[in-house]
C-alpha cells in the first residue's frame, strides 16, 4: 500500500532505508530530515521542502520533484534517475557523484551546487540556473543546456561531447581539460567568453580560429 504523507510535518525525522516507494509526500515538511538510503521510489515529492535533508545514497529514480525546495540538501550518490526536478530549488545542494540520466531539471536553480563526478547523461538542463555551480569531471554526454547559465561554473575535466548548447551562457566558465566534441548549437561567441580552454577538446572548426583570436585561452592558468 502506498503510504500518503502529503502535506505531514515530518522535520528532522529518521526515516533512513525506509520503505517509502511511490509514497504521495506532496508539500510535505522534511526539513533536516534524515532519508540516508531510503527508498523513494516513484514518490510524489511535489512542492516538499526538503531544505538540508540528508538523502545520501537515497533511491529517487523517476520521483516527482517538481518545485520541491533541496538547497543545502545531501544527495551524494544518490539515484535520481528520470526523475522530475522542473523548476526545483538545489541553491548549495551537494549532489556529488549522484546518478541524474535522464533526469528533468528544466528551470532548475542549482547555483552554488556541487555536481562533481554526477552522471548527467541525456540529462534536461533547459533555463536551468547553474552560476557557480561545480560540476568538475560530470558526464553531461548528450545534456540539453539551452540557455542554461553557467556563468562561472567549473566544468574542468566535463563531458560535454554532444551536448545540446544552444544559446547556453558559458561566461567566465572553466573548461579546463572538459570535452567538447560534437556539441551542438556551440557558437564561437560563447567559447570566447570562458574562463580558459587550456588542453579543452574541442571540434576543428573552433580550435583554429579560437587559437588565432584568442590564444591567451588557450594557455595554462595560474593555479
Amino acid at each position: 500500500m502506498e503510504a500518503n504523507l502529503e502535506g505531514t510535518n515530518l522535520q528532522g525525522a529518521k526515516l533512513g532505508g525506509a520503505k517509502l516507494e511511490r509514497a504521495k509526500l506532496e508539500r510535505a515538511y522534511l526539513i533536516e530530515a534524515n532519508l540516508q538510503g531510503t527508498d523513494l521510489y516513484g514518490a510524489n515529492l511535489q512542492g516538499a521542502n526538503l531544505q538540508e535533508a540528508n538523502l545520501y545514497g537515497a533511491d529517487l529514480q523517476e520521483a516527482k520533484l517538481e518545485g520541491a525546495n533541496l538547497q543545502g540538501a545531501k544527495l551524494e550518490r544518490a539515484k535520481l534517475e528520470r526523475a522530475k526536478l522542473e523548476r526545483a530549488y538545489l541553491i548549495e545542494a551537494n549532489l556529488e557523484g549522484a546518478y541524474l540520466i535522464e533526469a528533468n531539471l528544466q528551470e532548475a536553480n542549482l547555483q552554488g551546487a556541487n555536481l562533481k563526478w554526477t552522471f548527467l547523461i541525456g540529462a534536461n538542463f533547459k533555463e536551468a540556473k547553474l552560476e557557480g555551480a561545480n560540476l568538475e569531471g560530470a558526464n553531461l554526454k548528450e545534456a540539453e543546456l539551452g540557455r542554461a547559465n553557467l556563468q562561472g561554473a567549473s566544468l574542468e575535466r566535463t563531458n560535454l561531447k554532444n551536448a545540446h548548447l544552444e544559446g547556453t551562457n558559458l561566461e567566465g566558465a572553466n573548461l579546463e581539460r572538459a570535452d567538447l566534441q560534437g556539441a551542438h548549437h556551440l557558437s564561437f561567441d560563447q567559447l570566447s567568453k570562458v574562463k580558459t580552454l587550456y588542453d579543452t577538446k574541442l571540434d576543428e572548426e573552433f580550435l583554429v580560429p579560437l587559437k588565432k583570436k584568442y590564444p591567451a585561452l588557450f594557455e595554462k592558468p595560474n593555479e
